[in-house]
């Protein structure tokens, strides 16, 4: 039998388990806050908002569908577009800028991500680097920076059928690299 994960035992109200989660992915939540959020002051209510909302949906997380980092990070992403919406603001150049998307495990334990995360986020962005550019360009706008299909045309110049096939064939080619690397990672550790 498998043990419960993080969040399903937030969904059950186990208070250690709220702990654990913030814990756990405090850090992942703090850095695209903080990227999401034009001062510290508004990041840290973002965070509040963030987990909250991570709490009450914990019961719609499914372990066979994604991992809980994928999960968080998701709704994660959506409240602090909902909260950018809101307010009427828009990204700036900065957070558009693809290279501040690009760090490796240092960058991100620089800005307080666990070295669990790290790891995930350099095995994604190894993955990444499989794709071709344009679908690197794409979903880098739309995952990471919140970017619509529609201003990703715009800001391109590729016409929005063109990003929408790179995005969805971008997203397919990820989950198989992905998939891979795990498969090949369960492997050698069944190995050893």
């Amino acid at each position: 039998m498998s043990q419960e994960t993080i969040l399903q035992r937030v969904a059950s109200g186990d208070a250690d388990a709220v702990r654990e989660c913030t814990d756990r992915y405090g850090g992942l939540v703090w850095s695209l806050a903080r990227r999401w959020s034009p001062t510290r002051a508004d990041a840290e209510d973002a965070v509040q908002d963030v987990f909250v909302s991570v709490w009450r949906n914990a019961g719609r997380f499914n372990p066979a569908v994604a991992k809980e980092t994928t999960f968080v990070a998701m709704i994660a992403r959506r409240r602090l577009i909902d909260r950018m919406r809101k307010s009427g603001r828009r990204p700036t150049e900065v957070e558009l800028d693809e290279g501040s998307s690009r760090a490796g495990s240092g960058g991100l334990a620089a800005r307080g991500v666990s070295a669990e995360l790290g790891e995930d986020a350099a095995r994604a962005e190894a993955a990444m680097r499989e794709l071709s550019e344009d679908q690197q360009r794409v979903l880098r706008l739309s995952i990471m920076h919140g970017v619509s299909h529609e201003k990703i045309a715009s800001a391109t110049g590729l016409p929005l059928g063109t990003v929408k096939t790179h995005i969805r064939r971008g997203l397919i080619r990820l989950r198989a690299v992905l998939g891979e690397n795990e498969a090949v990672g369960a492997g050698k550790g069944a190995g050893s």
